[in-house]
């Protein structure tokens, strides 16, 4: 029902309107038409006569609003605001339009139609669905009954025609869920659709008559294949249905129809074998495993096969056959192997396995089978398997091992006559000692025995040459760099691997194939690996056994006499202390320098001496000692008791320091360690060093030309002349100890000093220029030597009358 606010303005209007149209129709049955006239009269003043009571549009509103307020009017407002529209009237607008749109109709077109909001049709659209079970609402669809007898009408009309029809493509078709059309399509089945339902795949529908010309075609073409066919191939190569052809294909393999079997289920692999290729197939089988004994997984799977392994276990029970990763061997062929690997056991040879073998058997089936056959021969221990194929006895190993046994004798007295520094095992040097303390008294005994010596002894002399510019001064001049180096070459000593190692595995293959001529050239390698351990052991035993034979003879042969090593430290550990003192009168950097030159050479020589000293109870002891370098020292101090090595290694640490001091502490408790007892100079023995340094370097300076040479020699001479210090520098302290004689030495010698290290720094550095026209070069050089010649001598003059100055002032 439909209320206008207008309306209520012409209620009465429209109830005298009825009541002439009365009137008027009571006159014509009595067809008098005066009164017709007059009546009509009537009605047109009635039309233009004024109301009595009026209500404005604003009135009706609010009346209908508190009706609604009251819940005592139950309306709807349209969208465009202008009619109320009840819920009964929503329900026969959506019915009328269901009916007018042919039994389906969207909810959104009914809200565009009605003109009242979605929700309201939403509403009123699924209380008619729930109310009339004729209509369905299906995806914002209203649906009724007789949509989808339609439907299935037409549905039905093509599947006569085509013979198959997809639900999944209806579904495209008609824009509805599949559940739903298959729903109500089975309603329908053999009533308004005339098919059946696939019952393996519920989505597809078809017709008797298509079911039997494909149960026809299928039964014929099967009927023709003599080998393996993949029924994949054979649906996309003939249309045929998929489902169908499964159903169809089993029930006639089942019933005998057919004369095959079905490999793979219902899968995209699934193969028809007919039974007549089966017995084909079986026979070749049979007659391939009885003339080879073996069977190849690949030849099986070319042949047609799909699952080798599998078939050959449900063929063969009763057979005893051996799996191996790409084949599998018969039991003959297995007894055959053991009866070749007994054989090369027993005569203590060898034997190649894969001459008696398949040449399809890859590496790893091959050692399958011949691991197998030892295993059941039993003879895992006395043989061994090299090259993958090939069965050797340890007994012909061990044969091969003696043709070496010449070799490690020769070769081991040979590296032990030339070069007896070896690295000995600590059980070696176990074994040594022992040897040692039968013959020759312990070291603590004779640590007391000098010490009581030392001290009824009377002080001893300077020996000669105690290190330090007494014992050497070089001065290395690079092409390169054109500077001068304070720092010796140190020789590159030969070093000793951990363990003595005999030959390696190519000079082991070598002999092999020079001695073994009838042996496969392929096991020799392996073979060769196998025997390095072995002949390595053998080589350090035979080692051992002439370190051990000789150790009592050659620890009393390389060892110095106690007492010339105690006068020779003592000597080294003055000279470095007189350095020590000389030192001083430079300034704090320059006193390091000078400290890191002597550790670098006057303390390398010390500690290298106690080293040698140690390693002569280890045989490792060298004929000279200058020659031990950092790492020689760390691995015989790896070899020496805790109570020697501690502080030797502490010594050993110091001569990387920056302090003489600390180093001579060192010294002197390593010394003790090592049973010398060090003995402070007196006065006299110290100017006995002082003289003997100085005779020698000017021994040094009235032989040289060289001019670098004789400023160094110079300068430092120069210096223990006007302090009465010796010193030990490098060269690149020459400036720094011309500096210290400013004042000590007259102002005109001062000068010709300064003015010879200029020429010689410009000589220096002319040799340290980049390459330059040889004219040039040349020319400068000759210029500078020129310069060189008379300033030489008096450079060297020097010296002589410094020190005839300084011996005048001394009497006077």
């Amino acid at each position: 029902m439909c209320v206008s606010p207008s309306a209520t303005r012409t209620r009465n209007v429209t109830g005298e309107a009825q009541q002439i149209s009365l009137v008027i129709s009571t006159a014509i049955m009595a067809s008098e038409w005066e009164e017709i006239r007059r009546l009509a009269a009537d009605f047109q003043r009635a039309q233009f006569a004024d109301t009595a009571q009026r209500l404005s549009e604003r009135d009706c509103i609010e009346i209908i609003a508190r009706l609604l307020q009251d819940k005592k009017l139950d309306v709807v407002h349209t969208l465009d605001g202008k009619e109320y529209v009840t819920p009964a009237q929503i329900s026969r607008e959506i019915r009328d339009e269901l009916s007018r749109h042919g039994g389906r109709v969207n909810i959104l077109e009914l809200q565009q139609i009605i003109n009242v909001d979605w929700v309201d049709v939403e509403n009123r659209a699924n209380d008619i669905a729930k109310s009339d079970k004729s209509v369905q609402l299906v995806l914002g669809q209203l649906i009724d009954d007789a949509y989808l007898n339609r439907l299935a009408e037409e549905v039905n009309d093509t599947l006569q025609e085509a013979g198959l029809i997809s639900i999944a493509e209806l579904c495209k078709s008609y824009d509805l869920p599949g559940d739903f059309l298959n729903d109500e399509l089975c309603k329908r089945l053999g009533k308004v659709i005339q098919g059946e339902l696939d019952q393996y795949s519920r989505g597809v529908i078809f017709t008797p008559a298509f079911v039997a010309r494909h149960t026809a075609n299928i039964r014929g073409l099967f009927s023709a294949i003599t080998r393996p066919t993949p029924v994949a191939g054979v649906i996309g190569a003939f249309g045929l249905h998929e489902h169908l052809l499964y159903s169809v294909l089993e029930e006639l393999v089942n019933t005998g129809r057919l004369r095959g079997t079905i490999v793979g289920g219902r899968q995209d692999n699934t193969v028809y074998i007919p039974d007549i290729y089966s017995k084909t197939q079986n026979t070749w089988v049979d007659s391939f495993l009885r003339q080879n004994g073996y069977l190849e997984f690949d030849s099986l799977i070319r042949l047609g096969i799909p699952e080798p392994k599998s078939y050959i276990k449900k063929r063969f029970k009763c057979n005893k056959l051996l799996f191996l990763s790409t084949a599998c061997v018969s039991q003959a062929l297995l007894d055959q192997t053991e009866a070749c690997v007994e054989e090369a056991v027993s005569s203590a040879t060898w034997i190649d396995i894969q001459q008696i073998l398949p040449s399809c058997l890859s590496e790893e089936d091959m050692a399958m089978l011949i691991n197998q056959a030892m295993r059941n021969t039993n003879v895992q221990s006395s043989a061994r398997v090299l090259g993958g194929a090939v069965v050797v006895s340890e007994k012909w190993i061990s044969q091969c091992f003696g043709l070496f046994d010449d070799s490690i004798q020769q070769k081991a007295q040979k590296e032990f006559t030339s070069d007896p520094v070896l690295l000995i095992t600590e059980e070696d040097l176990k074994r040594a000692s022992m040897v040692a303390e039968n013959s020759a008294p312990s070291k603590k005994d004779k640590r007391d025995g000098e010490r009581k010596k030392k001290a009824t002894e009377g002080s001893g002399t300077v020996k000669a040459g105690g290190g330090g510019n007494a014992r050497e001064i070089r001065i290395r001049k690079t092409k390169k760099k054109g500077r001068k180096d304070d720092e010796d070459e140190e020789p590159k000593p030969r070093y000793k691997k951990e363990e003595a190692s005999f030959m390696t595995q190519e000079e082991i293959v070598a002999v092999l194939e020079e001695k073994v001529s009838d042996c496969p050239q392929e096991i020799f390698s392996e073979l060769a690996e196998h025997l390095e351990r072995p002949l390595s052991k053998a080589y350090q035993e035979a080692l051992r056994s002439l370190f051990l034979s000789t150790t009592c003879s050659l620890s009393g042969a390389n060892k110095k006499s106690v007492k010339n090593l105690q006068e020779e430290l003592t000597n080294l550990y003055n000279n470095i202390r007189l350095f020590e003192k000389g030192t001083k009168l430079f300034s704090d950097e320059t006193q390091v320098i000078i400290a890191k030159h002597v550790l670098k050479t006057v303390g390398t020589d010390v500690t290298n001496i106690l080293v040698n000293f140690i390693a002569t109870d280890m045989m490792m002891s060298v004929e000279n000692p200058s020659t031990l370098t950092n790492e020689v020292r760390l691995k015989i101090l790896a070899k020496v008791s805790n109570e020697t090595k501690v502080p030797l290694t502490k010594l050993h640490n110091c001569l990387n320091g920056k302090t003489i001091e600390e180093f001579l502490d060192n010294f002197e408790t390593s010394a003790e360690a090592c049973g010398f007892m060090l003995k402070k100079a007196d006065k006299k023995k110290e100017r006995q060093a002082f003289l003997l340094h100085r005779q020698t370097l000017t021994e040094q300076l009235n032989e040289t030309e060289d001019p670098a040479l004789v400023l160094h020699l110079t300068s430092v001479l120069l210096f223990q002349d006007s302090t009465h210090c010796i010193l030990h520098a490098p060269g690149r302290c020459v400036p720094h100890i011309i500096g210290t004689l400013t004042g000590r030495i007259p102002p005109e010698k001062q000068e010709l000093l300064t003015a010879y290290q200029s020429l010689v720094v410009k000589q220096l550095m002319s040799q340290s220029q980049g390459q330059k026209r040889e004219e040039v070069k040349d020319e400068e050089t000759s210029s500078i030597l020129t310069q060189f010649k008379p300033l030489t001598p008096q450079v060297k003059e020097l010296v002589l009358s410094q020190r005839k100055t300084s011996t005048s002032e001394a009497h006077t």
